[in-house]
């Protein structure tokens, strides 16, 4: 039995006569596999869907569903690589790796997967654009360059040489077989390889698409689901790709709603208007779980929050004010009293899943009121305005953090006063009040440079933006890059940490990231290591009964 509410049945029942549902995507009459809706606080930060333009939190729920890149990873298990696209890869030297893509993939436009495909979606016309299109662009930025044809704009490709920024070519051996060539060695490029800027899309459709923009709000990918609609800022609606290669799916659609309010996506979770809520505050679990109809799901994932400076502005020019800033925090505190516990503070901008490149012995900067008064005292500041740049919880607990950060900050003598923006664009805008400001940096696969050097260093956000940069992190940067000498790499990376949070700050770490989803108690299916939400056939278990 699948539960199935009678919303449902309307919904689908409209799905199948209207514009919706896709040729390709054709569902029997008969066909009762369910459909679900999902409230999220926000779809897209780009409102496309083309992961070189989406990378976001938001971004990385909902790309898993339909883009699937050569090399997969076990987000709900123990953050290996998998087989994705690819079902085997192998070293040929340290700066190739050559891969086995896996046979009859279709697209959701029914073209079957080629090399061809492959290496389309790794070239000039997807990735990289003619001469002259990598500016200087910011992540959130809005849809610029390229828009109106079919070149990629410049933050396609500033994000494209940040997640490759040693990419040479990629090479069709035969119809199965590619190599992935960098201009430079690299030990991490099977990692690279499996970052969701590296998902293979349908090299026909791209060129059917009347514009750069038309494609990046409907990219046709090999996922369990394809994009039906995409309504920017209001939803996006996936049904079911019958022919994936991974069997058939278990539902039929997949309805994301943009609910900004917490409160609304829990009411709607409790009415029965939404299946899932996602970015649920740590204090409305036990009130949601009171309930026996609902159940929280979710804990600790590759992410953490951070606090970042622009050290060109006046009153953070020098490295001793942001140094009081990061040892004015009690960030045990704040996980205890606004997480409830939940998290952790962690060892700075590092995860265990690192391996042997994880530094151990490593903190961040200690709780130290009295230091921290001493360094404001040393820095000569004079009691001027340091504007604090923030959105309304676009993270979960970002308003209290901040309330939390602001009386830190003021105990120690500085003047930190918030300034409230609706957008990224704004938040990340050049003018006189950007000083402080909110972000979150996630580690893709498992090394430095999937974080530290890929959103700190030189072909990071905060350079790119001219927020913040030091020579020497910069050359450490793109050493760690192309190093294969583990012990060396290990050194340059604690270096990096001890300019990066310590000497010069250009952010501090404040906890891990914790994500929670509340869902019907009914429904199997569990929560990723990572915002990935998973339902494909493999992570959904059906309905109990």
């Amino acid at each position: 039995m699948t539960h199935l509410t009678r919303r449902h049945a309307l919904g689908l029942g409209a799905a199948s006569t209207g514009a919706l549902i896709l040729p390709r995507f054709a569902i029997a009459q008969a066909d009762n596999r369910p459909s679900i809706t999902i409230a999220v606080q926000k779809i897209a930060n780009s409102n496309t869907l083309e992961t070189l333009r989406e990378q976001s939190n938001v971004g990385t729920r909902t790309f898993y569903s339909y883009a699937e890149s050569l090399i997969d990873t076990d987000w709900g298990g123990d953050l290996s690589l998998r087989p994705g696209l690819a079902t085997a890869w192998r070293r040929i030297d340290d700066r190739t790796v050559e891969l086995t893509l896996r046979q009859g993939v279709k697209f959701h436009n029914g073209e079957t997967m080629t090399a061809e495909d492959v290496a389309f979606s790794f070239g000039t016309e997807r990735m990289w654009g003619g001469a002259g299109q990598a500016g200087s662009a910011g992540l959130f930025g809005s849809v610029t360059a390229g828009a109106a044809g079919k070149q990629p704009p410049a933050e396609v490709v500033a994000v494209a040489k940040r997640a490759f920024p040693g990419f040479e070519k990629i090479e069709i051996v035969d119809p199965r077989t590619v190599r992935f060539v960098n201009k430079t060695p690299d030990v991490t490029l099977e990692g690279r390889i499996s970052r969701n800027v590296g998902i293979i899309v349908s090299r026909k459709a791209f060129a059917e698409a009347a514009s750069w923009l038309d494609w990046a709000r409907k990219p046709v990918g090999t996922g369990p689901y394809g994009i039906a609609e995409f309504k920017p800022d209001q939803s996006l609606t996936l049904v079911a790709h019958d022919d994936y290669w991974g069997g058939r799916p278990p539902l039929r659609q997949i309805r994301f709603v943009e609910v900004p309010e917490t409160a609304s996506r829990i009411n709607g979770l409790r009415s029965g208007e939404y299946d899932f809520a996602c970015d649920i505050p740590p204090d409305q679990i036990s009130e949601i779980e009171k309930n026996p109809r609902h159940e929280v799901l979710g804990g600790l994932i590759t992410n953490h929050r951070l606090t970042t400076f622009d050290k060109t502005h006046p009153q953070l020019e020098n490295p001793l004010v942001r140094r009081a800033m990061t040892h004015a925090i009690d960030r045990q505190t704040i996980v205890d009293a606004l997480w409830g516990g939940r998290t952790r503070v962690p060892k700075g901008l590092q995860w265990e899943f690192y391996g042997d490149m994880f530094i151990e012995d490593w903190a961040v900067p200690a709780f130290d009121p009295k230091l921290a008064r001493e360094l404001v005292k040393q820095s000569g500041y004079k009691g001027d305005t340091i504007p604090y740049r923030l959105l309304n919880n676009y993270y979960t607990g970002q308003v209290s953090t901040a309330q939390v950060l602001i009386e830190s900050w003021r105990e120690i003598g500085l003047n930190v006063e918030i300034e409230s923006k609706e957008n990224f664009p704004q938040v990340l805008a050049k003018g006189p009040t950007r000083a402080v400001r909110d972000w979150s940096n996630s580690a893709a696969f498992n090394d430095p440079v999937a974080s530290i050097t890929a959103q700190h260093g030189p072909t990071g956000q905060q350079w790119q933006i001219g927020e913040w940069r030091n020579d020497e992190m910069g050359k450490l940067s793109d050493e760690l890059e192309t190093s294969t000498d583990r012990a060396r790499r290990k050194a340059m990376f604690r270096r990096i940490l001890e300019i990066c949070e310590r000497e010069d700050p250009a952010y501090t770490v404040l906890h891990q990231t914790a994500n929670f989803t509340a869902k019907r108690r009914d429904i199997q299916w569990k929560a990723a290591q990572s915002f990935v939400m998973d339902f494909s056939a493999r992570n959904w278990g059906g309905f109990r009964s």
